[in-house]
C-alpha cells in the first residue's frame, strides 16, 4: 500500500510497502497533516482520530521538555508516547523540516521504524565482513529500499546511530530535498539494475559544516543475478566542490556588479550575488557622498561611524532580519561590526553573534531580537574600500546555514567586495562628474527664451538617463530687422568635455549671428571652428577628435520667409496652420570638423502660424524602434499641438522617450511664427541726389505721425538723415529706405548695392565730417549692418516710451554731410 504522504505526491513513486516505518507530518503549527499505517500499527491511533489535531495530545504525561531542533533544523530522541490503548510507550524518533528554508513555517516529518530488529541475521549475505573496515561511508538498502547496513564511516557523516535508523528509508533519514531525489536514482538503479553516481550533500560534518559529496550507487545481485540490493558510498568531495562554488561565485561577480553606474544598484547587485551562495543575509551601508563634489574619506574612521543603508538581501522574502530600512541613515558605535571592521580597516568575523557581539546587541535591543529570532550565528564585515578611500562595509550574516564562516570565505567576501568596491567608486565619479556636467550644461543653455516679434518659442532640454550629460544646445537669437535665428546642435560625445566643447561653439554661433551671416556661411565657418578644436585636442593629448552638428535657421517676420541649413544634423518638421506634420527638405550637409566641405541653404515661405520642430537625434533615436518609426510619432505628437508649445513639448517627450529616461542627450526647440502686418513697414526708393534727403525726411515723419509715434520723429529723422546721405554719397543704387514699427520699436533700414561695409571713426576737432556713425550710435539702441545678394543694409533700432528715447535735445540739420564707409 502507499502511504499518505506518497499518494499526495511527496516522493519518487515508489512502489513498495510503506508500513515498516511509522511516519507523520506536523505543520508549523504543532497540527497533525498526514498519519500513515505504520504509525496506526504503531500508536493504534486511525488517522481520522489524529489528524488536524495537536501532535501534543499524543505525548505521555510524563514525556518531559522537548529539546529544541539541532542547527540543522533535526530532532533526535526518545519520547513517551500515548497509546490508544492508554499505555505508554518509549520511541525512538527522528524528525526533521522537510523545507527548512521557511523556518518556523516548514512541516516537520516525523518517524521511526517498526522492524529494525528483523532486517539483520548471521549470515546476510548483502552485509559482508569488509563493510565495516571500508574506509568509505557506505550503506546497504534491501529490495524495498530500506537501510540494513551503515558502516562507522556513514554513521558518523549522518550523525546518526546505525541501531535507531535500521529499516527507514533515505529521504526519512534527512530532511534535505537532495535526499529525496537521491532515492529516486536508487530506484532507477533497483529497476534498471545499471550503476549512476549523483553528487549531493548527504549529511553534516561533526563540527555543523555542510558537507558535499559523491553518491555512487551500485545493483547488489545474488547467485541468480537477481538485484537485491543497492550499494551507496559516498565520497567527500566538500573541499573541491567549495573551490568550485567560490570560482563560480567570483565569475558572477565579475560579470554581474556594476552593471550600471549606478550607486545604489551597484551596491545592491553586491548583496544579490552573495545570497545565498556565501550568505544568509548581506547588507551594505556607505558613508554619505562628500559634500560638493569632493573626493570619499581616505584617513582614519573613527566609530561612531554614521553610514546610509544601500541595499540588503536576504533568502527570506521581504529582508525580515533587517533593521535599517533601505535609504535610512544608522549610526554604529564601537563594538559593532561595522565600526569595528572600518576602524580596523579589515574583515572582522563573529563567529557566535549572541557572545562575541553582545555589547553591541545590549546597546541596541531591537538588533538582539532580530538575532535571536532567526538564530543568527556567525557575522563577517568587510570594508568596502577602493583607491585608498573608504566607502562604507558590507556585512554577511549565517542563519540557516549552519557551518560559520571560514578562512576561505573570509578572502572570498573580501575579493567580491573589493570588486563591488571599484564599481561603487566608478559610479559615484561618474554621478559627480554628471552633476558637474549637468550644472555646466544648463548654466552655458539659455535660462529663458527672448520674446521676439519673429517667434513664439518653447524648448525642452534633458540628459542621458545613463550615459552622461553630452554637448545638445539650442538657442534663439535676435537678429536686425525683426528677424530672428534658432539654432539646434550636438557635439558628440558625453562629459564635461562635451559640455565645455558645447558652451564654445554656441558662443561662437551668436557671435556668427551677430554679423548676419547666411546660414550656410555660418555653418562654414563654424566648421573651421570645429577643425581648430580638433587640432588643438589633439596636440592636448586627448582622445578622439571634436565633431559636431548643427542646424540654423533665420526667420524674417516682414517677408515670412525663412532660410535654413543643416551640418549632418536630423531635419526639421514643420506644422502648417491647419495642415499636417511634414519634414523639411534642408540639403544634409556634413557634420560639423571634417573641413573644406560645401553647405547648402533652402529658403522657403511659411505662413503665419506654422510651428517648427527643431531636435537632436536622441529624440528619435532609439533601439526599440527604426527611425521612420520615431519620426512619425515625432510628427503625430506635433499634430496635437494645443495652444500652449510648452504642453506640445511636453507631449512630444512623453511620446517619443522611456520612462527610464533617454539613452542620448535630448534636445527640443519649437516655434510659432508670426508675421508683421504690411500697415507696420514702409519703404521708399531713394533717387541717388542729396538734395531730395530733406523730402524722404519728410515723409518719413508723416509715416511716424500715422503710426503714432510722433515722439520719435526728432530722433528718426536725423538717423535717416545720416544713413540716406551716406548711402547717396557712398553706396551704390538702387538705394532703399525702409522702416519697421513694432511695439515700443522702431527699425531703420538703408539699404544700396554696395557691398563695402561702414566703419565706425572718431573725427578731430576742427574736422567738417566724420561724425555721423558715432551720432547714430549714441541715438540709437542698436545699429550695424549685414550683407545681402544684392549688397548691404545698414540699420538702426530706436526704442521709444518710458524705456526709450524720446527724440531728445540738439541735432544739426547738417549733419547728413558727414557720415563716412
Amino acid at each position: 500500500m502507499r502511504s499518505h504522504s506518497e499518494t499526495s505526491g511527496d516522493g519518487p513513486d515508489y512502489p513498495f510497502d510503506e508500513t515498516p516505518t511509522a511516519r507523520a507530518v506536523v505543520d508549523g503549527d504543532g497540527i497533525v497533516v498526514e498519519w500513515n499505517e505504520g504509525a496506526r500499527r504503531l500508536l493504534g491511533h486511525a488517522p481520522a482520530d489524529v489528524v488536524g489535531r495537536p501532535a501534543a495530545r499524543l505525548l505521555a504525561p510524563d514525556s518531559g521538555t522537548l529539546r529544541r531542533p539541532t542547527a540543522d533544523n533535526r530532532w533526535i530522541g526518545t519520547l513517551a508516547l500515548r497509546h490508544q490503548d492508554g499505555r505508554t510507550l518509549r520511541v525512538w524518533i527522528l524528525a526533521h523540516r522537510r523545507r527548512p528554508e521557511l523556518g518556523n513555517r516548514s512541516d516537520w516529518l516525523v518517524v521511526t521504524p517498526l522492524e529494525n530488529s528483523t532486517l539483520v541475521t548471521e549470515d546476510d549475505s548483502l552485509s559482508a565482513t569488509f563493510l565495516d573496515q571500508s574506509p568509505c561511508a557506505t550503506a546497504i538498502f534491501d529490495e524495498r529500499l530500506r537501510l540494513r547496513r551503515v558502516n562507522a564511516v556513514m554513521a558518523e557523516s549522518m550523525g546518526l546511530p546505525e541501531e535507531h535508523i535500521r529499516g527507514l528509508r533515505i529521504s526519512e533519514i534527512g530532511g534535505r530535498p537532495q535526499n529525496e531525489e537521491l532515492e529516486g536514482h536508487m530506484l532507477r538503479v533497483l529497476l534498471t539494475g545499471r550503476r549512476e553516481d549523483v553528487q549531493t550533500y548527504l549529511g553534516t560534518a561533526p563540527q555543523g559544516r555542510a558537507q558535499a559529496w559523491l553518491a555512487r550507487m551500485a545493483p547488489l545481485t545474488d547467485a541468480e543475478g537477481r538485484v537485491r540490493g543497492i550499494s551507496l558510498s559516498a565520497h567527500d568531495f566538500t573541499e573541491q566542490y567549495l573551490a568550485r562554488e567560490r570560482l563560480q561565485l567570483v565569475n558572477e561577480a565579475s560579470i554581474r556588479i556594476g552593471s550600471t553606474l549606478d550607486v545604489t544598484r551597484t551596491a545592491q547587485e553586491l548583496a544579490d550575488v552573495c545570497v545565498p551562495s556565501l550568505a544568509d543575509f548581506v547588507s551594505v551601508d556607505l558613508v554619505d557622498p562628500p559634500d560638493r563634489g569632493g573626493e570619499p574619506h581616505n584617513g582614519p574612521v573613527l566609530a561612531p561611524v554614521s553610514l546610509r543603508r544601500a541595499a540588503h538581501r536576504s533568502v527570506n522574502p521581504g529582508d525580515p532580519e533587517s533593521v535599517v530600512k533601505l535609504g535610512e541613515l544608522d549610526v554604529y558605535p564601537a563594538g559593532s561590526p561595522q565600526a569595528d571592521s572600518l576602524v580596523a580597516g579589515r574583515p572582522i568575523v563573529a563567529a557566535d553573534a549572541a557572545t562575541t557581539l553582545s555589547e553591541w546587541l545590549d546597546w541596541d535591543p531591537v538588533r538582539a531580537d532580530r538575532v535571536r529570532e532567526h538564530g543568527v550565528h556567525s557575522t563577517m564585515s568587510v570594508p568596502v574600500q577602493a583607491r585608498g578611500a573608504t566607502l562604507g562595509v558590507a556585512v554577511f550574516t549565517r542563519f540557516r546555514r549552519p557551518d560559520p564562516f571560514t578562512a576561505d570565505d573570509v578572502l572570498l567576501a573580501e575579493e567580491v567586495t573589493a570588486r563591488a568596491a571599484v564599481c561603487i567608486d566608478n559610479a559615484r565619479r561618474f554621478s559627480r562628474e554628471r552633476e558637474t556636467a549637468i550644472a555646466l550644461q544648463r548654466s552655458l543653455l539659455p535660462r529663458s527664451l527672448p520674446r521676439t516679434a519673429a517667434v513664439e518659442a518653447a524648448s525642452r532640454y534633458l540628459p542621458a538617463a545613463r550615459a552622461g550629460v553630452g554637448g545638445d544646445w539650442f538657442d534663439v537669437i535676435p537678429l536686425s530687422g525683426m528677424r530672428v535665428a534658432m539654432v539646434v546642435g550636438d557635439v558628440v560625445g558625453h562629459g564635461l568635455q562635451a559640455s565645455a566643447t558645447m558652451g564654445r561653439l554656441r558662443t561662437a554661433v551668436r557671435t556668427l549671428a551677430d554679423i548676419d551671416l547666411a546660414p550656410d556661411e555660418l555653418l562654414t565657418h563654424l566648421d573651421d571652428l570645429v577643425v581648430r578644436l580638433s587640432a588643438e585636442a589633439g596636440s592636448e593629448g586627448t582622445t578622439g577628435e571634436v565633431g559636431a552638428t548643427c542646424l540654423y535657421a533665420v526667420y524674417d517676420p516682414v517677408t515670412r520667409r525663412c532660410t535654413l541649413a543643416r551640418a549632418g544634423h536630423p531635419p526639421p518638421v514643420m506644422l502648417p496652420p491647419g495642415g499636417p506634420p511634414q519634414e523639411i527638405d534642408v540639403p544634409s550637409g556634413p557634420p560639423l570638423g571634417l573641413g573644406g566641405l560645401p553647405f547648402e541653404s533652402t529658403e522657403l515661405r511659411l505662413a503665419e502660424g506654422t510651428v517648427l520642430a527643431l531636435y537632436t537625434d536622441g529624440l528619435v533615436e532609439s533601439r526599440d524602434r527604426d527611425l521612420d518609426e520615431s519620426r512619425a510619432l515625432l510628427s503625430r505628437a506635433l499634430a496635437r499641438t494645443s495652444g500652449s508649445l510648452d504642453e506640445t513639448c511636453h507631449d512630444i517627450l512623453q511620446s517619443l522617450l522611456p520612462p527610464a529616461g533617454a539613452s542620448d542627450d535630448v534636445a527640443l526647440l519649437l516655434a510659432r511664427t508670426k508675421g508683421l502686418p504690411t500697415s507696420q513697414v514702409a519703404t521708399w526708393e531713394v533717387p541717388a541726389d542729396p538734395a531730395l534727403v530733406g523730402p524722404i525726411r519728410k515723409q518719413v515723419v508723416q509715416q511716424l505721425d500715422v503710426w503714432d509715434v510722433s515722439e520719435a520723429a526728432f530722433t528718426t529723422e536725423l538717423v535717416v538723415s545720416e544713413l540716406v546721405t551716406n548711402a547717396i554719397r557712398y553706396g551704390e543704387r538702387p538705394i532703399r529706405l525702409r522702416l519697421i514699427h513694432n511695439a515700443s520699436t522702431l527699425i531703420v533700414e538703408v539699404s544700396d548695392s554696395s557691398h563695402t561695409a561702414p566703419h565706425l571713426r572718431r573725427a578731430k576737432t576742427f574736422d567738417e565730417g566724420g561724425r555721423g556713425l558715432l551720432l547714430v550710435a549714441q541715438l540709437t539702441q542698436r545699429w550695424g549692418s549685414r550683407h545681402t545678394t544684392e549688397g548691404k543694409t545698414i540699420w538702426a533700432e530706436l526704442v521709444f516710451g518710458e524705456d526709450g528715447q524720446d527724440g531728445g535735445e540738439g541735432g544739426n540739420s547738417a549733419v547728413g554731410e558727414d557720415g563716412e564707409h
